[in-house]
């Protein structure tokens, strides 16, 4: 436990630090706001790929769904935690350097601000670090650690969220890598954050001979209201971001140039 806590105490930060200052020196020309934000990004998509590795190795790993154990299930979520506890510095970071006027008189409306802006990431990491680790590192006992693989995998999106944030700062809105990642946000968000938990209730049905339709009725009904808890707000970002698809491809080409 101490030790994957221990790393990535220092990995994340440290990895932070050490992007912002290879963009400052690789690109000049960048604002310090623009090397903070893009770092971050930086970052959670570094995050995104050992989370969405580890996922896959655990799925690979376990044949028996229920049963089956492996070490990353564990120790990864360890690993996890700094980087959750970063990640919320780094949102209110961002905003502390998007705000023109930094004085200290200001710091408490730019908090305020912050909290207002990201009221239900705030709320998914609170979620995650008080009561996902502790189901998955106590609670559940000795069992699923192929469905803890399956939740590492909803990351695989992040990186093409990153990179769409990124093209937003640098005003490449009107590229088609922008395009072209907007679809790949979609694509992957869909199938690892929305089509991920049918999955789930379909390879235990697999696993204990019952239709996709019947596994809600033979399972705690608590699995049922956790699943419910962590696809709703999967649903409603994948709203906003079909609606922002919506927008860039049905805006007339001079509307999308302003």
């Amino acid at each position: 436990m101490l030790l994957p806590l221990a790393w990535g105490s220092l990995f994340f930060p440290g990895l932070f630090v050490l992007c912002t200052w290879g963009l400052r020196r690789a690109r000049p020309a960048w604002t310090h706001n623009d090397c903070v934000l893009i770092s971050t990004r930086l970052v959670s998509s570094v995050q995104a790929v050992l989370a969405t590795g580890s996922g896959i190795i655990i799925i690979r790993s376990c044949s028996h769904v229920i049963t089956d154990r492996h070490w990353l299930a564990r120790e990864y979520v360890w690993f996890l935690i700094p980087y959750m506890i970063y990640d919320s510095y780094a949102m209110y970071l961002c905003e502390w350097y998007r705000t023109g006027d930094r004085s200290s008189k200001h710091t408490l409306t730019i908090f305020r601000n912050f909290l207002s802006k990201n009221r239900l990431m705030i709320t998914h990491h609170a979620v995650i670090l008080f009561v996902l680790v502790p189901v998955a590192q106590r609670l559940r006992g000795e069992l699923g650690d192929f469905f803890v693989g399956c939740i590492f995998t909803a990351e695989l999106s992040t990186p093409f969220v990153s990179l769409g944030r990124v093209l937003i700062q640098l005003k490449q809105q009107h590229t088609l890598l922008y395009k072209v990642n907007g679809i790949l946000t979609l694509t992957t968000f869909f199938l690892c954050r929305i089509l991920l938990f049918p999955f789930m209730y379909w390879s235990y049905g697999q696993q204990q001979g019952l239709s996709l339709l019947q596994v809600p009725f033979h399972i705690p009904f608590y699995c049922n209201v956790a699943n419910a808890f962590l696809i709703a707000p999967q649903i409603y970002w994948f709203s906003l971001l079909c609606k922002k698809a919506a927008r860039l491809f049905d805006a007339p080409p001079a509307k999308k140039d302003g």
